[in-house]
């Protein structure tokens, strides 16, 4: 159905997803490729709405189950108005976190059925998945020490982002192919161009010219 690429960075709070994400968004804008960069959640103006109630502390104790589901309505309402439009008409997406995302958090970081949430979550992106998934890592305590403010979720303790982590890279090791796993604070013009070489390839047709 896609006939675009789909490209989307993970990791924890605190990594340089969003600067990445913006860097690579405006190499590609440069090669002639339209890009539509966006993020999760809060990607649509539905998504923006639920983006305030899962992590606004303000709205108090959210159940763990209420909050996945959020997440997943998010999502569904994301792929549907953003990513498929997109990706339908030959865009090059870039998100700022997907599916991998409310496994980590809402499925190993709070304890919930991963299994369950990952059904949930394929049936809310009517299975789409990403090209590359490029995963920024760090330390959650190095990640989480740079926010002042935090959101309920980067507030929920460091538990919680410990179990996301190994989840991320766990999700990595089982699908190399389609993963980019870098250190992220190894410098951010050095991490663009190694998520550069990667991409480069995404875009190109298989005699090496570029896709427009």
């Amino acid at each position: 159905m896609a006939e675009g690429v789909f490209i989307v960075f993970e990791g924890g709070d605190g990594v340089g997803k969003s600067t990445q994400a913006r860097k690579l968004s405006e190499w590609i804008t440069e090669l002639g490729r339209e890009v539509v960069l966006t993020l999760e959640p809060g990607g649509t103006p539905v998504g923006a709405r639920l983006r305030d109630l899962v992590l606004n502390p303000a709205w108090g104790d959210v159940a763990p189950r209420a909050e996945a589901l959020m997440y997943a309505a998010d999502k569904a309402q994301h792929v549907h108005e953003v990513v498929f439009p997109a990706l339908r008409r030959g865009a090059v997406v870039i998100s700022d976190r997907y599916v991998d995302s409310l496994l980590a958090y809402q499925g190993a970081g709070r304890t919930l059925e991963v299994d369950r949430i990952e059904q949930i979550a394929r049936w809310a992106t009517s299975d789409l998945l990403p090209d590359l998934t490029i995963l920024l890592d760090l330390d959650p305590g190095r990640g989480l020490a740079t926010i002042e403010q935090k959101d309920r979720l980067e507030g929920a303790g460091e538990d919680l982002h410990v179990r996301a982590r190994e989840f991320f890279l766990d999700l990595a090791r089982r699908d190399p192919a389609h993963y980019l796993v870098l250190p992220a604070r190894t410098g951010v013009r050095h991490l663009a161009a190694l998520i550069r070489e990667r991409v480069e390839p995404l875009l190109s047709e298989p005699d090496g010219t570029l896709r427009t």
